[in-house]
Order: structure tokens, then C-alpha cells, then sequence
């Protein structure tokens, strides 16, 4: 650690001065830092200044952080937090500002944004360079260039003139002319009574430039209501006919503030309408049922191998319309399912030449669960997929349309964005739906655009998608999170007034604290009127430790609230114990399988509820759905029975069925109808020739030769009981059933084939892996050891050596020179002396590092020594040892 005395001089230091913990949160918040895990703190720093590290940080600022941030772009480096609080509360000031700014400085500093104490906070440099105003990039601020920047060409005879105009006396140079004027424009007092002599038209100039852009646009000769400011450099030439408003006068403009209109806290999420708890899961659990009968019919519909798969990837828009329509749902909502059961890895392609979707044979396994946990396993994929069926139909970067089913659907903010949105939904009371445009408002807060914002960005339509999606899964019911929902997300059940009764909150976005005060930096306490933006729980009150005297500074990292992080994920145990939860509080909601049907005269059956696997199984082969809704209707055809004839079925199991699991008797006309299918039912064979006919009795051969419908089967006798045709066993089959016969096929030895609906699957399939956006979220242990591996290689590389003439000296972190035997003499000493030693060592790779050892023993070639660095003993070959260095005394 460094001395907290002593500023630091560079975020390394600064890092260096940080207690584990911090560095923890640092790690957790920006996992790219740690992937690789860096050899020191020099190179954590290094890497947390790279552009592409720090635009990801700003990318997952909420906007008051941002806000912030933007703030000290425009403010002098090193600014002090007076004059950050300035910029954002204005001169009248703001209580809520001023409550809130502990925290978002906390998080900047928490993330390597910023560093340095409060009498000189900086930004980082890469995250200045794209904060800072300019006019390629302006600043959402609206402000420009300082009066040092914008006069940075200006020839020096003209800003005397300015300085002249301007009622102040001319300097010696241009340096102190500028610095006279930037004076003026500071002063409030000066400024005011400046501005006072403005006309009114130049007073209207400034107002319509003050907010921004900043930048105008004037001809060669000046009116003079521009005439007047520029003169006296409240406007200055950029460019030929351009002109900017200077960030001081600007601020003076203002009143101080950086921002129009500052956002300390985030909006709330507000109720659109509210429903009872009971209503909101009755209603979520039909839903519910629904969604597992869409899925189920979905692939029943692709038993036999479904649409073909494009060249390309996916499904063809007609086959999405043809899904659509069998589904009796718009295309959107068949883009959904056919992607939900791919992401629950009950659908993929089958891999064969002519390749097809199918149902896996993990949909076999899932169709014999429970209902409840088969909609837990839907529900947990939905939640944790990255494939998102909502983009269908757009198009991709080439321009090309992006197909259900196919490439390119990923969008890696999708399952974060969903877990937010229903989050804010757990923290409404129950019963209650939020309205949509306030959940849109809410996200943005967390998460703001940078750049121009946009109704139609990705997390605002991602968003949109989820409330619909959450609806039709039935994890909301009339717009209110249910109670299995809540559940499978493991938020704490609602208690009284329908708030969060307690349990681990796992609120990933910022949320209002309660009424926690803290100390900012001015000795101001900030109350429940002004309470800060949390991510997660509320922040930790700083402590200062005993030593502490009245006038000194606490140490960076203590002298504001520590916030929260960002949320860690359920763990794979935790989200098993969420989802039994989720299942045990669907299932009493779901109806209860019936074991019977009710037969009617007019050759239907009627379901008065979901059937039992094995009774809704035969019943789909022996009969057609006609129509569905809370009860189903069947009906009874001849196609239908010769169905259930070729899977296997006699006349006599279909009657012995249908008595067993109906309440009604069996009705008199479908008994007729399954013993006359069932009479003619194999009567004809078919078999292979190209195909034949056989049959016991040849006046029905008789009857189909003279059948005008038979000459396009090219059929001819070739025995009394015998008939040969040109046409394929399926292309005969299928054009005796059109004649009104039921045939039957037939094997090579002559047996008949049996026929089922569900006889293709996919070879095994795994679920598709979500895309993840960045780097995961390292766990504790891997945090813990990177925290103790950058500290040990830190201490490596800077703990103090003893001078000795037999090391070459090092300079910039070099690794240790000295000759084998020198190194080996250091060694074997250590052993006897137990002392620690710096070496350079090289790897069979070839990469190169610093370590700090303390060697145990020397033999054979080898030193085995307890390794400070990888907190370990280990054994190094002597001949991949640069070099060897005392440490100085006390540094181990």
C-alpha cells in the first residue's frame, strides 16, 4: 500500500494505494481488465486506460454517473470537488445533486475512471479525449472551447484588442492577455456588470447559442448585435464564418451548471394499472398452460421432419407464414416459439443431406416432466438466450433478411436487458403493470445513449419485446409480474403492501436508496430527501480508521460511500432453487390432466381440459383436432383411424380404448366407422417391384384395374391375387387411398409396417450458447486469485533490491542480469539464510517475468522455492534464471 499521505501521481499509484476489496469491485465491474490477468498493477492500469476498455465503462455508466464524468471533461485537470459540484448543481445549488454526486464520483473511481483526492480529481485521459468538447465530437454538454483553445491562432495584436474592448488593460503577451480574459469571463461579479451594457439583440445571440451547439455561423461583415460580442470575445472566430461561445462565458450563462438539466436520480417506474395478485397468476398461468400447448403442437406438427432448412440458415418466410397459420398466431409470434424451443434445445436441424427441422430427442425427455417444470425449462431459456426472435424479418449488416431459425439473430444485451425490465416489474407492488414508456424512460436513465438519442435503439426495443414475450409465456399476466415469476428470478417474495419482504435483492440497476445519510466531501450530510442512485444494495458509510486526526485526508477509496457493483448472477445452485420455487407456485395453478374424453353421435370427442401424455398421444393419432381453447374437439375420420391402423392399432384396441377413457357411451355411428376402416385395412398390400399390389381376393384387383383413376399408376396383373405398377410403395399407396381404398405397406418378407407419427428425430442436439456481451462475470474465486496474482507480481516488481556489483543495474521494471555461477552462489546462500530473492525467469515459451522467491533448496539444476508471486512452492530450472537480486530488508 502507499502512504495515503502522498497523492498519487498516476493511476497505478493510485491503484496501488487501493485495499483488496477495491480492487475486487474494479474487476467485477470491468471483467476485460482481467482477461488476461495482468502481471502488476502498472499493467492493470495501463490496460484500464486502453480506448476500448474505457468506452465499455462509459457504455454501462447510468446518466448521472455520465453526467458526472462529462462534467470534469470540461473542467480544469486537475479539477477539485468544489468545483465538480459547482458544475453539476449550479450556483443556486441542488440538494439532490449534491446528495447524489458522493456516489457517482464513488463509482467512476470504483471503475479507474477517475482518480486522484478530492482537491485534484482526474478523469483519465482516454476518457477525457472522448468526453471533451470539440467540433467533430461535441459534448452532450453543449459547451465548446475554452477561451485558451479558441484563441489558440489568433494572431496576439487582435486579443489585445479584445482585452481593450473589453474594458481591461493590455499585458506584455499573449499568454497573459488570455489569462486576463479568462479572468473576466470567470468572474461573476465582472461578467454581470459586462453584460449589463449588452444590446438586447446580442443578449438574444448568446441566449440561442448558451445551451448549444455553441458554434455559428456569421458573414464577412458582421451585424452589429455580433459585431458587439465579438469584440469583446464573448464570441471568437474559429474558423472563417465561424464562431464559437467560449466555455466560461458559457458557464457564466449557465449559472455555473454543466448540464441543462441534471438527473441525480432515476425515474421512477410507474403503474399503468393494478389487478389482484390472484387474478394477475390465474391469468399468467393460462398463459402459461398455452404456451406449452403452442409448443407442443408446434413440434407435433414437425414429428415427421418439418420445413427444410435454407442454404443459408433458418426457415423461409413461407414456411414461417405456413407455421403461422398451423399455429393460428401472427408471424412475429411463430418467430417466437419456433426460437423458444430452439433455445430450450427441443428443435434443430436433423444434419441429413436433405436437411430438415425436427424435434430432438431432448423434446421426448421433456414431454414426460411435469407441466410445471417443463415451463420452468422454457422460462430459464427464454431468460438466458441470446437469439432474438424479435430482429426476424430486418436485416443484417449486408443487407440480407434475417430468417427465423437462421444466423445473425444473437443480440448479447438481450438477457440482461430482460432480467432488468422484470426486475422493475418485482420492485412494483404486486398486481400492479408498469407502464411501458416509463420502463423505456427507467432504462435509458441506466444505461443512456451517447450521441443523439434514438426512440428505436436496441435496449429500448429489446425491451418492448420482453413485456410482450413475458405475457405470452405467462411470466406476466395482464402486464404484473406473477408469483412464479418473481420466483424464477429469485427476488424476495412481496410482503405487505406488496413491497419486497426481505431475502437478496438482486436489483441490477440503480434504484433510490432508503434513508441512509452519508458525509460528502464538504461536510455536508446527505439525507433520505437527497438520496443517491444505487446499483444494488445501499453503499457501506466510510469509516475512517483510529489513526485519523481532524485535518487529515482519509485515503481514495474511503472518502465516499462504497457503491455496490453490479450484480452477480445466480449461481447455478441458487437459480436451481429459484426455479423448484417457480415450479412449486405454478403448479397448483396449472389444470390437472383428465384421463377421459367425451364421445358425441356426431363422430367428435371432446376434452374438457389437457389430457394425460398417454391418452393426448393415442388420441392424436386416432383423431384430428378440429378446434381448440379451453376444451378441444376431435373428430373422427377414415383418414384418422387408418392412422391409428398403421401405427400399429386393431379394430379391437381402438374399441377397448375409447370405452376405457370416455365418460359417454360409444357412440354407435364411430364404432361403425372404425370396424369398416378397419374391414379393408390391409386388405391390399403393397410392396416393392417398383411396387405391387397383392391381394386374397381378386375382384377388388379386378375393381381397381377398371378404375379410370388407376391408369397413372401404369398397374398390371401379373397373377390372379397380383397386381405390378411403375410408381413408388409411397406414390401407390397414396393413390389407392385416393380411390377409397385403405391399403396397407408391406416389408420385404412380407409383414405389415407399422407406421408412427413421431418415428423422426434429430441425432442429439445441444441447446444453442447464449453470446455473451464481453467478457463474463468472473466468480469470486477467480477474483480473489486475480487480486493476489496482480498484487504479488506488483510486489515483485516494485519491492526495493539491495545494491550489489555482481546484478547489472535495472531500470523500467528489466529483469535481473547476472552470470550462472553469481546466481547459484546468491541461491545456495538464501537456503541457509531463509532470505527472499528477486530473479528474472523465462518460461519454456519464451515470456518473461519478475518473481520474488524464497529458495528452499538447490540441487540437480533445479531451486525449489516458495514462490510470493503465485503463492506456492514451485521449482524453476536454473538455467531459465536471468538473474538474481537481494531484496532490501522488511520487504517480505
Amino acid at each position: 500500500m502507499s502512504d495515503p499521505a502522498t497523492p498519487p501521481r498516476s493511476l497505478a499509484e493510485d491503484l496501488r494505494g487501493r485495499d483488496d476489496a477495491s480492487l475486487t469491485v474494479l474487476l467485477r465491474s470491468r471483467p476485460d481488465l482481467i482477461t488476461p490477468v495482468p502481471t502488476d498493477l502498472t499493467q492493470l492500469a495501463t490496460r484500464a486506460g486502453t480506448r476500448a476498455s474505457v468506452v465499455r465503462a462509459l457504455e454501462r455508466l447510468d446518466r448521472f454517473a455520465l453526467q458526472t464524468a462529462e462534467a470534469l471533461a470540461v473542467a480544469a485537470d486537475p479539477a477539485t470537488y468544489d468545483e465538480l459540484l459547482a458544475l453539476m448543481a449550479g450556483d443556486e445549488g441542488d440538494p439532490a445533486v449534491t446528495g447524489a454526486l458522493p456516489h457517482a464520483l464513488g463509482t467512476l473511481r470504483e471503475q479507474a475512471l477517475v482518480w486522484g483526492a478530492d482537491d485534484r480529481l482526474r478523469l483519465v485521459r482516454t476518457a477525457r479525449e472522448l468526453l471533451t468538447p470539440s467540433p467533430q465530437h461535441p459534448s452532450p454538454t453543449g459547451l465548446g472551447p475554452t477561451v485558451q483553445e479558441a484563441t489558440a491562432g489568433m494572431s496576439p495584436g487582435r486579443i489585445q484588442e479584445i482585452l481593450t474592448t473589453a474594458g481591461l488593460s493590455s499585458t506584455h503577451d499573449a499568454v497573459s492577455a488570455v489569462s486576463a480574459l479568462t479572468a473576466l469571463f470567470t468572474d461573476r461579479t465582472r461578467m454581470t456588470a459586462l453584460l449589463a451594457d449588452a444590446p438586447e439583440e446580442s443578449r438574444e445571440v448568446l441566449a440561442r447559442l448558451v445551451w448549444g451547439p455553441p458554434y455559428g455561423q456569421v458573414t464577412a461583415d458582421p451585424a452589429a448585435r455580433l459585431r458587439w460580442l465579438l469584440d469583446r470575445g464573448l464570441l471568437l472566430p474559429t474558423a472563417p464564418g465561424t464562431v464559437v461561445l467560449p466555455r466560461e462565458v458559457a458557464l457564466h450563462l449557465r449559472s455555473g451548471r454543466a448540464h441543462r438539466a441534471t438527473e441525480p436520480l432515476p425515474p421512477p417506474v410507474e403503474p399503468a394499472s393494478t389487478h389482484g395478485p390472484q387474478v394477475v397468476d390465474a391469468t399468467a398461468a393460462g398463459q402459461a398452460y398455452t404456451a406449452l400447448a403452442t409448443v407442443e403442437e408446434l413440434l407435433k406438427d414437425w414429428h415427421e421432419g418439418g420445413p427444410a432448412v435454407l442454404r443459408a440458415g433458418g426457415l423461409s418466410v413461407r414456411d414461417l407464414k405456413r407455421t403461422a397459420v398451423a399455429l393460428d398466431v401472427p408471424e412475429p409470434v411463430a418467430a417466437f416459439w419456433t426460437e423458444l424451443a430452439y433455445a430450450a434445445g427441443l428443435l434443430a436441424s436433423d444434419g441429413e443431406a436433405d436437411e430438415r427441422f425436427a424435434a430432438t430427442p431432448a423434446y421426448d425427455e421433456w414431454l414426460e416432466q411435469p407441466a410445471a417444470e417443463r415451463w420452468v425449462r422454457l422460462a430459464e431459456s427464454w431468460l438466458a438466450a441470446t437469439r432474438t426472435a424479435g430482429v426476424v424479418g430486418g436485416r443484417d449488416a449486408k443487407d440480407r433478411t434475417l430468417s427465423a431459425l437462421g444466423p445473425g439473430l444473437d443480440r448479447s444485451a438481450a438477457p440482461e436487458v430482460r432480467h432488468r425490465v422484470l426486475t422493475l416489474l418485482a420492485g412494483l407492488p404486486q398486481g400492479a403493470s408498469p407502464a411501458p414508456e416509463s420502463v423505456l424512460a427507467r432504462l435509458r436513465w441506466e444505461r443512456p445513449l451517447r450521441g443523439p438519442q434514438r426512440d428505436d435503439d436496441l435496449r429500448a426495443r429489446l425491451a418492448r419485446w420482453t413485456l410482450n414475450e413475458a405475457e405470452l409465456l405467462g411470466v406476466t399476466g395482464r402486464g404484473a409480474l406473477s408469483a412464479h415469476g418473481r420466483a424464477l428470478l429469485g427476488a424476495p417474495e412481496a410482503g405487505p403492501g406488496g413491497k419486497p419482504a426481505g431475502g437478496r435483492d438482486r436489483s441490477s440497476g440503480p434504484s433510490a436508496t432508503g434513508p441512509t445519510a452519508s458525509t460528502g466531501p464538504t461536510g455536508a450530510t446527505a439525507s433520505a430527501a437527497g438520496a443517491v442512485a444505487t446499483h444494488g444494495a445501499a453503499p457501506a458509510a466510510a469509516t475512517p480508521s483510529a489513526s485519523t486526526g481532524p485535518g487529515d485526508k482519509l485515503p481514495v477509496h474511503h472518502q465516499h460511500p462504497r457503491p455496490a457493483g453490479p450484480p452477480e448472477p445466480l449461481s447455478p445452485v441458487e437459480q436451481a432453487v429459484a426455479s423448484a420455487a417457480a415450479a412449486r407456485l405454478l403448479a397448483p395453478l396449472l389444470p390437472e390432466p383428465l384421463d377421459h374424453v367425451l364421445l358425441q353421435a356426431d363422430l367428435t370427442a371432446v376434452a374438457p381440459g389437457p389430457l394425460r401424455r398417454p391418452l393426448a398421444d393415442t388420441l392424436g393419432v386416432l383423431a384430428d383436432v378440429e378446434s381448440k381453447g379451453g376444451a378441444t374437439v376431435y373428430r373422427f375420420t377414415p383418414g384418422s383411424v387408418r392412422r391409428a391402423l398403421d401405427a400399429g392399432r386393431s379394430a379391437s384396441d381402438l374399441h377397448a380404448f375409447l370405452a376405457e377413457h370416455s365418460r359417454t357411451p360409444v357412440p354407435q355411428p364411430l364404432a361403425y366407422l372404425i370396424d369398416d376402416v378397419a374391414r379393408r385395412h390391409g386388405h391390399l398390400r403393397v410392396g416393392a417391384a417398383s411396387a405391387y399390389v397383392r391381394c386374397d381376393d381378386d375382384a377388388v384387383l379386378n375393381e381397381i384395374l377398371a378404375d379410370k383413376r388407376a391408369a397413372g399408376l401404369r398397374l398390371r396383373r401379373l397373377a390372379p391375387t397380383v397386381l405390378a405398377a411403375q410408381a413408388d410403395p409411397a406414390g401407390l399407396l397414396e393413390g389407392l387411398r385416393a380411390m377409397g381404398f385403405a391399403p396397407a405397406a408391406e416389408s420385404a418378407e412380407g409383414d405389415v409396417l407399422i407406421t408412427r407419427a413421431d418415428a423422426h428425430r434429430t441425432p442429439p442436439r445441444s441447446a444453442p450458447e447464449p453470446v455473451p456481451d464481453g467478457p463474463p462475470t468472473p466468480d469470486a474465486t477467480l477474483l480473489a486469485a486475480a487480486v493476489r496474482a496482480i498484487r504479488a507480481g506488483d510486489l515483485a516488481s516494485t519491492t526495493p533490491r539491495k545494491p550489489s556489483g555482481a546484478a547489472t543495474a535495472t531500470t523500467g521494471g528489466e529483469l535481473p542480469r547476472t552470470t550462472p555461477a553469481e546466481t547459484l552462489a546468491t541461491m545456495q546462500a538464501a537456503v541457509l539464510t531463509g532470505e527472499s530473492l528477486w530473479i528474472g525467469y523465462v518460461n519454456a515459451e519464451g515470456s518473461a517475468s519478475q518473481r520474488v522467491i524464497a529458495p528452499v533448496r538447490v540441487e540437480g539444476g533445479f531451486v525449489t522455492a516458495y514462490d510470493h508471486t503465485a503463492d506456492e512452492v514451485r521449482t524453476y530450472p536454473l538455467h531459465r534464471i536471468t538473474g538474481v537480486a537481494e531484496l532490501a530488508d522488511d520487504q517480505i
